[in-house]
């Protein structure tokens, strides 16, 4: 069984984020491929922003009811489902050549994909000491950045598979890696008593914080995808470049992200306040925004924002996670908060690509850069919020 005291959490943390990287990889082989996509199956812009935030559907759902499932099957065996149902899914996606069958795929994928983000930080939060959580957290936070960055650089596989080919490689690679963690990482202890599912989920449901938590989660998420999810296709209209240098424009700007979580995990073991890091952050997103999707600027100005809007973005999810245990309605609710701010993420991800894709088609990507600001002003006032329910507590 996990234990904190245990001579170093640094072994099990990296194995836990190689199941979150894998599957990053399935959120950002989309945005890679999307104009393969496009012209493969006959997709416009806005059916084709679908087919990435559909990923999120599922996690939109039943976000913290995945949570309590943590406590009631185990945080490891749930952790070596969602790798296994994502690599099912995925091999299933790439066998097809239909649009419906495809966002179908999609949508399974995303139950897997759910499954290890709630399933993740509960295990790095028993592996890690309280004196070594807020750098374990926000290692494990860089696993969006990190799988995104890596599959944004798999331009030269996209064009040699094919993207069906791609989807298979993705199959393999996860498949294989349940295997291993099934294996390898250690397993964490169920609580011996357990209530009932519908009293653990309106606790939850009923106390602020995870509310707090998922909205800005979800905000987050929603300009993150606006941006990343359409940036290959932005860079390559606007640079006039091909898909693996836009794809490898992206997974620079991505990984500054990573760079982000990190230097937060930092400025939290420091002492920094919490809320002044989400506020500096979410005014961060929303300058950069009217930048880079405003047409004044040049367009290689335009990306280097890009580059600053993934860095302080990358504060955010630190943040957010590092909180959950504080806001949980109780201490064994954690997994439930956590599955609450994912489901907030989700629901980022679904309404954020979808939008700015709907916005774009119609009114041109200019108009994405006030949508987006928008969601940052309505972040700020949720940063308040969450202050008044931590001062309440």
């Amino acid at each position: 069984m996990i234990s904190p005291s245990a001579a170093s959490p640094w072994p099990a943390v990296l194995l836990i984020l190689g199941a979150g990287v894998l599957s990053a990889f399935q959120v950002g082989k989309v945005p890679l491929a999307l104009s393969t996509l496009q012209g493969e199956l006959g997709l416009g812009l806005a059916a084709a922003s679908w087919l990435i935030s559909l990923f999120g559907v599922v996690g939109a759902a039943i976000g913290a009811p995945m949570g309590l499932v943590v406590d009631r099957v185990g945080a490891r065996r749930l952790l070596v489902a969602g790798l296994l149902v994502q690599g099912l899914a995925s091999l299933l996606g790439g066998l097809v050549a239909s649009a419906p069958l495809l966002l179908v795929s999609r949508l399974v994928e995303g139950l897997g994909f759910l499954a290890v983000v709630v399933a993740a930080p509960a295990l790095v939060v028993a592996v890690a000491s309280p004196a070594q959580r807020d750098r374990a957290m926000a290692l494990w936070a860089t696993f969006m950045p990190v799988g995104l960055t890596a599959i944004m650089l798999a331009g030269p596989v996209l064009d040699r598979l094919g993207w069906a080919g791609l989807w298979r490689a993705n199959a393999g690679l996860l498949l294989g890696y349940a295997v291993l963690a099934a294996w390898r990482v250690p397993a964490l202890a169920r609580r011996a008593e357990v209530r009932s599912v519908a009293a653990d989920l309106s606790q939850t449901l009923a106390a602020p914080g995870p509310w707090l938590l998922g909205g800005l989660f979800g905000i987050f998420a929603g300009v993150f995808f606006a941006v990343f999810g359409f940036l290959p296709s932005l860079l390559g209209e606007r640079l006039g470049v091909g898909t693996t240098a836009a794809g490898a424009l992206t997974a620079v700007a991505v990984a500054a992200s990573g760079v982000g979580n990190l230097a937060c995990g930092q400025l939290l073991a420091r002492g920094l306040e919490p809320l002044r890091i989400l506020t500096a952050a979410f005014v961060v997103l929303a300058l950069c925004s009217i930048g880079l999707f405003g047409r004044f600027l040049p367009a290689e100005l335009a990306y280097g924002l890009c580059v600053v809007l993934a860095f302080f973005g990358g504060w955010i999810p630190v943040v957010l996670l590092d909180a959950a245990p504080r806001y949980a309605p109780r201490p064994d609710l954690v997994g439930a908060t956590i599955g609450a701010t994912v489901q907030g993420n989700n629901l980022g991800m679904i309404l954020g690509p979808a939008a700015a894709g709907a916005l774009a088609s119609q009114l041109g990507w200019p108009a994405v850069s006030g949508l987006l600001v928008v969601f940052c002003g309505l972040a700020l006032w949720l940063v308040r919020l969450l202050g008044r329910a931590h001062a309440e507590r």
